[in-house]
């Protein structure tokens, strides 16, 4: 779409709502072709969802953890250049039945091989038949014929068959602190659009701040930045012939734009469609309502030391432990779980290894009272870190019912130390089962705890960021609309859910949506070529069409 000359000396004036990873990367590219550019956020500050916090005594992350793949990938550029310390995992998880019982170094590898197998097999499954599989087939679903298929038993008799299959599908509940929704409202049909860029995952041990402070530099320096205003509504008119933008905030004000750029959280926008007059068109508002958005929530509990890190006795006979290995396993959206950390072929000996980086809790029938449901607990060890990174505190993920009862939790406080209170009585029977835990030893009791709570947070939607559940009918196409957004009215969208489909859900998803969209604008106004939309436009070259 071609926009009206201006008259001459005018530059075009684009408003940004929303200064996270999108918005900021969208006003770094208007900026560079000469637009003005004003960026409207709700919050006191910028980054959006990717933030930190200190309050621990050690800056972490509250929002993502992870780079997701290594091949050319901008955010790993930005970590580079940052000098940002991030780390890679050994694949080693720790794992915990029903009952609380550890199993056995061998029993993990191979109840974790198994179920990265199996999400192989899932994602080439989607990928091959995405147009016949029923919008209602789950992954779960997927997982049960499967675990049907590894542990026949003709009669239904055989107790120890039967036991290995509940095992397995257990375990697959963790595909839920992925996306942020339990793995049985994961749709089958859509999984493609979870495989994400190749390489490594990276967890980012430094934490994002210094790849924050990088993305939002030009949009500080150059554009006017409204902080702690919350738009009401948005306003496509003409004036005088000319299009025109109007944007209402809580204040009352009213400001007048040439273009409107909506990066709001998914979340935000199915609770404020009514925001946009005229209303928006019918098949977006279709696609805003059909992709899903989930919850992924996490809390950090901070101890006086890392007692589960000492070395473990029952591995120390110089033994080498079993690591999983997978290396054909597409690479998915990796919030919590090894994907592709392992560098080296050699297997490591036990004598020199801190405890695993992931502990996963499979549905836990000895809390009845915290945890009447079972749902499952996952956690990564900080301690584990590099050694200038790591600190003595365990990172639990939640996501779906776990993630909204820990946020009733908090709501319903009634003070931080009641909170405090509530997290510590609700995971303490997780952390309780680590090696060395003794209930009279202070080591081991914690001294803070930290919920991130998104949950409860008005401006991201009550949520962390979209996945893709059954009953999704046309979901690529959805994010495609969201993505096209209505330029004719000078209303665009940007965020992780307009990104390519090989980065939806990720920090690198959002910077490409906000950069793809800043080259469309450029482009209508004869500013430059756009450079063929950018990545965020077009989505992935190997992903459209599937």
């Amino acid at each position: 779409m071609i926009r009206q000359a201006l008259p001459k000396g005018r530059i075009p004036h684009v408003c940004i709502v929303g200064a996270g990873v999108a918005g900021l990367r969208c006003a770094d590219t208007l900026l560079q072709h000469g637009v003005r550019v004003t960026i409207i956020e709700g919050r006191d500050r910028v980054g959006g969802r990717l933030c930190q916090s200190n309050q621990l005594g050690h800056l972490v992350d509250l929002g993502p953890n992870w780079i997701h793949g290594t091949d050319n990938n901008p955010i790993l550029d930005l970590a580079r250049d940052t000098k940002t310390i991030t780390n890679t995992w050994d694949g080693r998880q720790s794992i915990f039945d029903r009952l609380g019982h550890r199993l056995s170094e061998k029993d993990s590898a191979h109840y974790t091989e198994l179920v990265w197998k199996v999400i192989e097999e899932a994602m080439e499954y989607s990928n091959a038949h995405t147009a016949t599989i029923p919008a209602s087939k789950s992954l779960m679903d997927f997982f049960e014929e499967k675990a049907e298929e590894m542990f026949p038993d003709l009669y239904n008799t055989d107790e120890k068959t039967k036991m290995k299959r509940d095992k397995l599908l257990s375990m697959a509940e963790m595909w839920g602190a992925f996306v942020g929704s339990p793995i049985q409202r994961q749709s089958l049909k859509f999984f493609w659009l979870e495989e994400c860029i190749d390489g490594e995952n990276l967890f980012v041990a430094e934490t994002y701040h210094k790849i924050l402070a990088q993305i939002a530099a030009p949009a500080l320096e150059k554009a006017d930045i409204k902080l702690g205003h919350k738009v009401t509504r948005v306003v496509s008119k003409e004036d005088g012939g000319a299009l025109k933008v109007d944007v209402e905030l809580t204040d009352h004000d009213t400001m007048s734009f040439d273009e409107v750029v909506m990066t709001t959280p998914l979340g935000w926008l199915k609770r404020n469609q009514n925001a946009f007059v005229p209303s928006l068109l019918p098949r977006l508002i279709q696609g805003i309502e059909s992709i899903s958005y989930g919850t992924l929530d996490k809390v950090y509990i901070k101890f006086p030391s890392a007692f589960w890190n000492r070395p473990v006795q029952e591995s120390c006979n110089g033994a080498t432990i079993p690591v999983v290995r997978h290396e054909s396993t597409p690479n998915v959206t990796a919030k919590t779980a090894p994907l592709h950390q392992f560098s080296s072929p050699e297997p490591k000996i036990a004598s020199n290894y801190h405890y695993p980086g992931f502990t996963h809790w499979t549905s836990p029938h000895y809390a009845p009272d915290t945890n009447p449901h079972g749902w499952n607990q996952e956690c990564v060890n900080l301690a584990a870190l590099p050694s200038t990174t790591a600190h003595p505190t365990l990172l639990f993920y939640t996501f779906g019912p776990t993630s909204e009862h820990i946020a009733s939790l908090l709501r319903h406080a009634g003070s931080p130390e009641a909170g405090q209170g509530a997290l510590l009585e609700f995971f303490e029977p997780y952390y309780s089962r680590l090696p060395h835990y003794s209930a009279s030893d202070a080591d081991c009791k914690p001294v803070a705890a930290l919920a991130t709570a998104w949950a409860n947070d008005e401006l991201a939607g009550y949520g962390s960021y979209c996945n893709f559940q059954v009953g999704l009918e046309r979901g690529d196409e959805d994010i495609e609309t969201m993505r096209k957004g209505m330029p004719e009215r000078g209303v665009w969208f940007a965020g992780e859910h307009t990104a390519p489909f090989v980065a939806l859900g990720t920090v690198t998803g959002a910077y490409w949506a906000g950069e793809g969209v800043a080259r469309r604008i450029v482009t209508a106004y004869g500013l430059g070529t756009g450079e063929n939309g950018g990545k965020g436009e077009n989505g992935s070259a190997h992903r459209d069409g599937v």
